[in-house]
């Protein structure tokens, strides 16, 4: 029943019962527990402001009809929190050290709302995630995981899992693989955010990328103390006399499938490469984003496998399961495992143990291996729709790279330029889309010819999705 207003002089007692009467029709044995968090409550959203006096504990008692034990009890709860101050005679009033919350949570996300067609390369094809063989994995780790292996983990990650890494790389990447060598990490990112580290505390303060490259670099070395150095690119890989010249001793690479250009690092540029590495003491770190998709022939093993002691290794399920695991992995070269091992620890104290243990049983399972099949099957069929939809609706264009990957490098006939009044009429018809200019490191150069090159992601959209798209930028573009 609603207690009996009372009229307190000043409507605060009046406003005070009005925020708390939800909290005092909770069961007995939690009014006390409701009363507080809801007058918390009231005092964090500025709905009771700093300066404001609350009722007596007696008038306020009476207003919502509970004892003078409970709303004293929630007083001097709050006054010892510090939402609330009282004095010997003086009443009780909101505190001046609280601040309104913020009214929501926003998210950060990197979505694009609003649009009719998403070519944005770097997202697989959520809907792909096999979710009933994870709930499967999930319910038997439940069943069998042992109790010691919820405490703190290895900071390299649980044996169970390496060993299952270790075994999946080097059959299917040619990785030569030691799962005391292997640590799990959270993505690609905290793999190179670990390197840049152990970069740094060797006295390295610069690091080779290759340009254009992932737009992540820059920022994740820079947090680490290591500067990031634009590497250009030839038809063979990243160009070994600016890399020579460049005065460093680290470079990041996509040999496999380079980003975004999409070409594979010809044998010869990775013999080279491995040279350079060894006559300067330095290290290769091996982005194998991709490395699993390949369309036309079965995928060139890792850079890795041809030199243990210069080249690190990174991959991640991002592309093969889901980003939002934030699960990937990191082999490095013996002599610096300790330092990554540790800056691992002091980073985070270990992966949670049971995505490790969920995932080590999804691949010893052979659910992952059916995985790869499932999206290699999916991302090829995409491709084509793609390369078949410019050819219609873009007439003389040309796609680059090998067949491989979830993005292709298009180029468009300089009939549809200049690119950025071409990029601006397909962003108002509602077609995202990047250009390969995006991915640049340095600064570019004096304006060339007017034609087109475009960053194609095509692994998230369905088949049917992409011939339309592809139709919605080419009326765009000719409007």
């Amino acid at each position: 029943m609603r207690p009996a207003q009372r009229d307190p002089g000043d409507g605060t007692a009046s406003a005070a019962w009005e925020l708390l009467l939800p909290a005092v029709s909770a069961p007995a044995r939690t009014r006390g527990r409701s009363l507080q968090a809801a007058l918390r409550e009231a005092v964090r959203s500025g709905r009771l402001t700093p300066g404001t006096r609350l009722p007596s504990s007696r008038d306020l008692a009476a207003d919502l009809g509970v004892s003078r034990g409970l709303v004293t009890e929630a007083y001097e709860q709050l006054t010892a929190e510090g939402y609330l101050r009282s004095g010997q005679g003086a009443g009780t009033w909101v505190g001046a050290a609280v601040r309104a919350a913020r009214p929501r949570a926003h998210d950060l996300a990197p979505r694009i709302p609003g649009a009719r067609a998403d070519f944005v390369p770097g997202t697989p094809d959520l809907a792909l995630f096999p979710r009933a063989a994870w709930a499967a994995a999930q319910r038997g780790v439940l069943a069998d995981l042992p109790h010691q292996e919820l405490g703190y983990p290895d900071p390299r990650g649980l044996p169970r899992l390496r060993t299952a890494l270790a075994e999946l790389l080097a059959r299917r990447r040619g990785v030569v693989a030691d799962p005391e060598r292997i640590v799990v990490v959270s993505g690609v990112a905290q793999a190179t955010a670990l390197l840049g580290f152990a970069l740094h505390a060797r006295g390295v303060r610069t690091v080779g990328v290759e340009d254009p490259g992932s737009p992540q670099h820059d920022a994740l070395y820079a947090s680490a103390g290591v500067t990031a150095v634009a590497l250009p690119l030839d038809d063979e890989g990243v160009a070994l006399e600016p890399l020579r010249s460049s005065g460093v001793r680290a470079v990041v690479t996509t040999p496999a499938h380079q980003f975004p250009t999409g070409l594979a690092y010809s044998a010869r540029r990775r013999a080279e490469l491995l040279d350079w590495a060894r006559s300067v003491d330095g290290i290769v770190l091996e982005d194998d984003y991709d490395g699993d998709f390949r369309y036309d022939r079965a995928p060139v093993g890792a850079l890795q496998g041809l030199d243990l002691d210069h080249v690190a290794y990174t991959g991640s399920v991002s592309k093969s399961l889901a980003p939002g695991l934030r699960l990937g992995w990191l082999l490095v070269p013996e002599s610096w495992t300790e330092e990554v091992v540790e800056r691992k620890r002091t980073m985070d104290l270990g992966h949670p143990a049971l995505d490790q243990a969920l995932f080590a049983r999804f691949l010893e399972r052979g659910d992952y291996d059916r995985q790869l099949r499932r999206c290699q099957r999916a991302y090829r069929d995409r491709r084509d729709a793609l390369v078949a939809a410019l050819d219609a609706h873009f007439p003389g264009s040309e796609v680059s790279g090998i067949a491989a990957g979830l993005h292709v490098i298009a180029t468009l006939p300089q009939r549809y330029g200049p690119e950025e009044r071409f990029l601006a009429r397909v962003a108002e018809a509602g077609v995202a889309v990047r250009p390969l200019s995006a991915y640049a490191h340095a600064p570019a150069g004096p304006e060339g010819d007017e034609e087109i090159r475009l960053v194609l992601g095509y692994a998230h959209v369905p088949p049917a999705r992409i011939a339309e798209g592809v139709r919605l930028m080419a009326e765009a573009a000719t409007g």
